[in-house]
This record gives structure tokens, sequence and C-alpha cells, in this order.
């Protein structure tokens, strides 16, 4: 009845397991105890789980994320400390298998559940702001893309206390992750929780595409929208191009799990090859689709805080275009020592070098426009000049691995492992907490704590410059990855200097979230609060509104006439902030499809990982009638009277009125303060 499932199934033998059931037991309870007294159930209900508005999605993800991170870092420590124990013959603390589950999961969840939502979750919260929109253009699509990615970390998060994950890396290479060589059910794991939020992410991307094209206000021609929704477009369109290969490619292998057909196998007409040249075929345009939205980031933040309009952006905009086109015909770099021949290295290898120099072109606008600009050096600019120095170091060590003779000598060496870690962490996460801190205001109405937010950098800068960059030095005597214990101990000083690096890493984090807190604390107080809406003197869109903006964004839809259209208008005294007289605004309602399909899509991977049948059924037909109750349901959009827009606008301009009155009788405490005046 159960399929595979039995109490054997879960590993009571294992205290460090054991002890994590535990510790989320009791963490659960708490949460749901004091959601429970303090009676939020239902507005948890409406005002969120429910919600379609691209805001709340936007925050949600960033939130799953920061969860989801902690367990990832979490999974480096243990993975650093056994490296810096297990030296000279020495077994360390974790055993072979458990050690490989860890680095499978550590890789699926960072880049699946930590990255990709990251960037979602901006795009969410900050596209349709910037292109002028009420929401995206497929609101049900985005509370479903949401929920889906959801249902695939909670199946990821259910392998650590039901049975296993997968013990083959965070791509699952064929022939190790068919059938005959991982007869558990850790490939299914991996298999049901990235076909379910993959199916999210191709839904993301085409309702962001079709978002940008179709959804910008007028005026805003192509070559006037923001370089970050410039980056988001050319990164749906990776999405929209790429994630079907990811789809096709996990449906062969489960075909070959669980039909026994032989797509991926060493014989009866498989071809390994196939499998990792149509799971890089995905991949490495994956890297672009979580770099781009950094780029996008950092081109927002260096113009805001160097008081300059971006240098090059019609470059930027062209650069961002090439690495796009070119992201398609680099991924064999990967895998040069596969024996294609010299003709077909020496291609992607050149490719490889061509996609550093639109690259390379972004470095140098953002140099150039910090260039005898007024900067302020806040928590955003510290994040862009680590990124510059880090991501920068990542480039130079990728050009290297693109030369097929240096990459033969170091294939499958920790010194992938740095390189991957320069660009993803120094590129990618970097980007994402300049963009947390960046545009938090917007989303809550109140600033994040400097002091605090200025600690967590430094603490991720010094930790990441410790922990990877030993790792370089350790490949080129030798030293190989996916190893749990390794005999030289001239080695282990290297790793235990790794293993305080990624400890400061947590530091980081954990002065993130103490960050947080401080500035949810403080949260009322006029050192925090953005009672304008445009705390940085911003210059696009997003900041014409109030903070945290309105569930419409604009009471009218803003007429652009240029780039940085915003800015100009304010320098020319001509700002407005939604006066009337106002209209009635279409919206959508709520959903409860959502939630409720995903939860069956939930039920549904997990039945098949277990292959209980009826369960899958169960699941099958669930999804199938919650959707077909959406599809039939025509009461899902509404009008917003323009009583209720002229009131929440009122409401805003009294509380501006408010905070001028408190600034002419507190000039001292107001001189400091980041905080622009509209009106």
């Amino acid at each position: 009845m159960f399929g595979k499932l039995g109490l054997d199934s879960i590993p009571f033998y294992d205290p460090i397991i054991v002890s994590l059931m535990i510790m989320t037991a009791l963490g659960g309870a708490v949460v749901l105890g004091g959601v429970t007294y303090y009676r939020k159930w239902g507005y948890l209900w409406s005002e969120w789980v429910t919600s379609v508005d691209h805001k709340k999605i936007g925050i949600m993800y960033f939130i799953v994320a920061l969860v989801m991170l902690v367990r990832g870092i979490g999974e480096a420590l243990m993975m650093r400390a056994q490296l810096a124990i297990a030296s000279g013959g020495a077994e360390g603390f974790l055993p072979p298998e458990h050690y490989d589950q860890l680095f499978t999961t550590h890789g699926v969840i960072m880049i699946f559940f930590v990255a990709m939502p990251m960037v979602i979750g901006l795009m969410n919260l900050i596209v349709p702001l910037q292109i002028g929109a009420r929401d995206v253009a497929y609101p049900f699509l985005n509370n479903l893309s949401f929920w889906l990615f959801v249902s695939g970390a909670m199946i990821v998060n259910l392998s650590l206390f039901i049975g296993e994950f997968g013990t083959t890396g965070w791509l699952a290479y064929a022939p190790l992750s068919g059938i005959e060589y991982s007869p558990g059910v850790g490939v299914d794991y991996w298999i049901w929780a990235l076909q379910i939020s993959g199916v999210g992410t191709t839904l993301t991307g085409i309702n962001f595409f079709v978002t940008i094209l179709k959804m910008r206000a007028p005026g805003m021609k192509m070559f006037r929208m923001p370089i970050f929704t410039w980056t988001s477009l050319c990164a749906n369109v990776l999405i929209i191009a790429s994630f079907p290969i990811l789809t096709a490619t996990i449906a062969l292998l489960t075909l070959d799990r669980y039909l026994g057909m032989n797509f991926f196998t060493n014989d009866l007409g498989g071809n390994v090859m196939m499998y990792v040249n149509l799971i890089w075929a995905w991949g490495h345009p994956e890297v672009y689709i979580l770099i781009l939205p950094a780029f996008g980031v950092f081109s927002e933040v260096v113009a805001t805080y160097a008081r300059k309009r971006l240098f090059g952006y019609h470059t930027m905009v062209w650069a961002t275009v090439a690495i796009t086109i070119l992201s398609f015909v680099v991924w064999l770099h990967h895998f040069f020592t596969m024996g294609a021949g010299a003709n077909v290295n020496a291609f992607f290898g050149i490719m490889t070098m061509i996609i550093a120099i639109p690259t390379g072109v972004k470095v140098f606008n953002w140099l150039f426009t910090m260039y005898r600009g007024s900067i302020e050096l806040s928590v955003p600019m510290l994040w862009l000049i680590g990124f510059i120095i880090v991501f920068t170091i990542g480039g130079m060590t990728g050009v290297m691995l693109s030369v097929p003779a240096a990459n033969f000598v170091l294939h499958n060496s920790l010194f992938v492992i740095a390189h991957f870690h320069n660009v993803i962490i120094g590129g990618v996460v970097f980007g994402m907490m300049a963009g947390m801190y960046y545009w938090f205001p917007k989303a809550f109405g109140f600033k994040l704590d400097e002091k605090w937010g200025k600690r967590s950098f430094w603490c991720w800068l010094i930790g990441f410059l410790m922990a990877f960059m030993p790792l370089y030095v350790l490949s080129f005597d030798g030293a190989v990855r996916r190893m749990s214990s390794y005999e030289p101990t001239e080695w282990q000083p290297m790793m235990i200097v790794a293993f305080i690096g990624a400890c400061i890493i947590l530091m980081g984090i954990l002065s993130t979230l103490i960050m947080v807190a401080v500035s949810i604390k403080n949260r009322h107080s006029m050192q925090y609060a953005d009672i304008s809406g445009d705390p940085w003197d911003g210059r696009t869109l997003e900041w014409a509104t109030s903070s945290p903006a309105p569930f419409y964004n604009f009471a009218h839809l803003p007429k652009i006439s240029g780039i940085d259209d915003y800015w100009r208008q304010k320098q020319e005294g001509r700002e407005a902030i939604g006066n009337g007289p106002y209209q009635d605004i279409h919206m959508p309602r709520n959903t409860i499809a959502g939630p409720v399909i995903s939860l069956f899509s939930m039920i549904f991977g997990f039945a098949l990982v277990w292959h209980i049948w009826w369960l899958a059924i169960v699941g099958g037909i669930g999804m199938f009638v919650a959707f077909i109750a959406r599809v039939a349901n025509d009461d899902i959009d509404y009008y917003v009277p323009a009583a209720e827009v002229e009131r929440i606008e009122t409401e805003h301009k009294q509380r501006l009125e408010e905070y001028r009155e408190w600034v002419k009788q507190h000039p001292e405490e107001a001189s400091h303060l980041q905080v622009r005046m509209q009106g």
C-alpha cells in the first residue's frame, strides 16, 4: 500500500538527522503556535497565501530563499568541518555516503532554492513597478509558479527526514543517476523536486517575458527601460529557451529509472554523454539566468549612489543581449575532457573567451559611472565594490578554464569549485544582497539598519576570500572535488582556513538576520521610516510611488518621455504622487487554485518517489480538478473604486505633510536622513 515507504525509511539511527528532526519539529511548533495565538491564520491566507500581488509574491520568494540559505550554509559548514579534520587517513565525522548527499543537496538547494528564488523574487517585486504596470501579465500564473517552487523545496526538505537524497552531485550525471547505480529513492527526490519547481520557473519566464513586452507604461520604449528590467527580460528569454531542455532531460532520466528504458545507460543504445550535453545545454544558460539580474541590480545601485546617469546605457543593453545569445554556445567547456576532439574544444573555448568581453564592458561601465561621481558608500555600494573584486577573480579563472589544455589539468579539481563560487557568491549572492538592501524600503516602508548591513557585508567578503582562495592553491597540489578525506597532511592548514572562512560567512548571514530584526524593531522611527517612497533619491519609476507601494502600484499610469524620466521630472520640479481626478482601477482577485494545485503536485511527486501509485493518482486527479475549477471560474477580477484610490492617495499625502512638519521642527536630526520629499 505504501510502496517502498516503511518505518525503516526514517533514519532514526543517524544522530545528526534525529537532532535536526527534533529542532525542526520544535521550530515548526513555535511558528504554528505563534500564528494560532495571535490569530493570524485568516490574515496569512487572504493576504499572502492566496495573493496575486506581485510584490507580496516577490517577498515570499525571498523569505523562502533565506530559509533555504540557512540549510545550505549548514551543509557547507559540515563539509568544511569534515575536510578540516579528515586528513592523513582520518575518516572525520561524516561517512562517505552522507558526505556525498551533503554536496548534492548543497548544490541543488543553493542554485534552485536560494539563488533562483532570490532572482525571481526581486524581479517580482521591482519589474512591474519599473515599467509602470499594475501587475504582471498573468497574476494567477505568478501565484501558481511560486507555490510550485515551494512544493519542490518541500520535497527536497522531506528527503532529509524520510529516505535519503541523491549522492550523484547536483546535476545527477548518468549513468550514476540510473537505477543500476542509484537504486534508492535519492535520485527520485531530485527528479520530482526539480521537475515540479522547474515547471513553475518556466511559467515565470513566460509571464515576465509577456509583462515586459506588453505592459510597459505609455512612452516607455525598449531603449527607455531601466537596465534591471532589461537584464530581467534577457534572463526570462533564457528561462523560456533553456528550462524545457531541463524538463525533457529529467523526463528521459525518469523513463530510464521507472520504465527500464535506455536513453542514458551504458548499453542497449543508451548514450551517457547525451545526458551531459543536455544537462549543460540548460546548465550554462542557467548561470546567466542568475547573474544577469544581479548585473541589473548593480547598474541601478551605482547610478543612484554615484548621483550620475549610468555610463554607456546602450552599450550595457547590447552587452546584456550579447551575453544572452553567447550563453547558448559555451556549454561544452564543462567537459572538454570527454574526447569530442580538438576542433570542437577549440570552438567552445573561443566562444567562452568571447563571452567575457561583454561582461568586461559592464565592469568598465560601472567603474566609469563611479568616476567623478558624488559617491555615497552605502551598503549596496559596498556590495558592488566587493562584487567587482570577487567577480573579476572569478571571470579571470573562468577564462583560464576556457583554455582546453589548461582545463585538462584543472578539470575536476578544487579550482573549479573555487571558480564557480567566485561567480555565484561574488556575483549572484552579492547582487541579491545589494538588491535586498536597496529595495527593502519599497517592499516594507522602512529602511534596513546601516550598521548591521555593513557588518554583514564585511563578514561575507572576508569569509568568502578565506573560504575559497585556499582552494585555488590546493588545486595545484592535486586536491580534487567531492573527496571526503585525503592523505596529504600538508593540505590540512589550508582546509582549516577554508573552514574558518565558512564560519565567518555564517556570521554574515546571522548579521543579516539581526539587521532585519533591528530594522523591524525601529521601523517607526524617522531614521528608518520611508515616508516619501524615495529614500535614496532614485532615478527609476519604482521610487515614484509610496513605500510600500499600494496594491494597484500607481493611481495613474505614468507617461514616459526618456531614460531615467522620473529623475528628470524631479530635477524639473514636475514630480507628482498621484493627484486626482481618480478612476476605477481594474485588478485581479486572489486565488486559492495556485496553493491547491501545488499541494496536490507535492503529493503527486512524493508518491512517485516512493512508488505509492494510488496516492500518485490522487495527486494527479487533484491537480486536474483544481485546474479545471480555476478555468471554469469567471470571477477572477474586480474594479477598485475611485473613492478607495483617492482615500489611499490622500493618506499618503497626509503622511508627507506630517513628515515635512517634522523636518522643519527637527532640522538637525533630519539633516543626515536620505529621504527625498516629493511634491
